[in-house]
């Protein structure tokens, strides 16, 4: 226990000292062992569903490397990196998993256009997001079980159900979750896949009970099923759509006021999804399902610090669908995302008083 003690404060006192990283150093840097972290990101390298272009399966990976050049004192809050943070390694498995099933996802995509797709293509990817899905859930479950904070890098937003599952299990008195996105994520088994990035939100309202809220931030890309769906859910469900947002602000209405609005909807105990295509496209055109629209980054900010104001507890969360530049010529929607994901370690250290 003293050396792991001791190396925890070696790593902290590179990261104050600002040491440049070895290429081959973890998040931020640093080289702390997951079992000593605070925090614990678990990378899902997974984009078997996407419908409209791979390569966030790569995003964990990316985010990490970028990350080796972010400044550490927090304008929002403070210094995050002393709460611990720590990715696990990224689990080769599911990333072969991951590489195989998407050639049959794409098939079966194929095969819709013309008619209708092969059982044992579609059964396979079913089976194989359902591995993930354990997967993850292992992996939240002995880290919650040691009293630390568990959160998904994806991946696409199919990466974490397991995690929600399993936090549903922990917290039975309910919580909400704060979804950003561009998409509503309600459609059911979307494409035959029954765990699509597309159904995410579908199969946590359908399977997870202990989600009293759902709000929804950002939203301005849907169908009619899946508006209808949220209308359904009655006072489990709230969109902020951007329309909307939009409006309130053309219109004169503050930014901090429909900040207030939103975390007002929110229970006592808070997930935050983050999916990157909730922020305008600028910010991430490499993202799976990019959309013209969205909120600014320093938007998105504003609400996570109006929501650790007010006291309320974060006890989980998620960033997904960050996806590197295809060319490989830009870290740009990688360098935001480990913006991102650093204000929400940031946002749930501050919520749960670790630094």
């Amino acid at each position: 226990m003293k050396k792991k003690l001791d190396d925890f404060a070696v790593s902290m006192e590179r990261l104050e000292r600002g040491t440049p990283p070895s290429e081959d150093s973890g998040f931020l840097g640093a080289d702390l062992d997951p079992e000593q972290a605070r925090i614990v990101l678990i990378p899902s390298p997974w984009d078997v569903t996407t419908s409209y272009r791979p390569g966030t399966a790569r995003g964990p990976e990316a985010i990490i490397a970028a990350s080796h050049q972010l400044d550490l004192d927090d304008g929002s809050f403070g210094k995050v990196y002393r709460a611990g943070i720590a990715f696990l390694p990224s689990p080769e498995p599911i990333e072969r998993l991951n590489t195989s099933l998407r050639i049959r996802a794409e098939k079966v995509m194929a095969d819709l256009g013309e008619g209708e797709a092969d059982p044992g293509d579609l059964g396979a990817v079913n089976e194989g997001s359902a591995t993930l899905n354990r997967h993850v859930r292992n992996c939240a479950k002995a880290i919650l079980d040691r009293g630390a904070v568990a959160a998904v890098v994806g991946g696409d937003h199919a990466s974490p159900l397991g995690l929600i599952h399993e936090l549903g299990e922990r917290n039975p008195d309910g919580f909400g979750i704060l979804h950003f996105d561009a998409h509503h994520d309600l459609r059911m088994a979307y494409e035959g896949f029954e765990f699509s990035h597309a159904s995410i939100f579908y199969n946590v309202m359908e399977t997870v009970p202990a989600v009293s809220r759902l709000v929804q931030v950002g939203i301005r890309d849907f169908c009619e099923e899946e508006r209808d769906y949220m209308k359904a859910l009655g006072r489990r469900g709230t969109v902020f759509y951007q329309r909307e947002i939009f409006k309130r602000k053309a219109r004169g209405e503050s930014w901090d006021s429909i900040c207030k609005d939103i975390v007002g909807n929110l229970p006592d105990k808070v997930y935050v999804s983050f999916d990157i295509d909730g922020l305008d496209p600028v910010c991430c055109p490499s993202t799976g399902t990019p959309v013209p629209g969205g909120l600014s980054f320093d938007e998105a900010v504003y609400l996570f610090e109006c929501l650790a104001e007010s006291g309320r507890k974060v006890i989980g969360f998620d960033l997904c669908e960050v996806s590197p530049d295809p060319a490989g010529e830009s870290e740009w929607d990688a360098n935001v995302g480990c913006r991102v994901l650093y204000k929400l370690c940031g946002l749930t250290a501050v919520s749960r008083k670790l630094i």
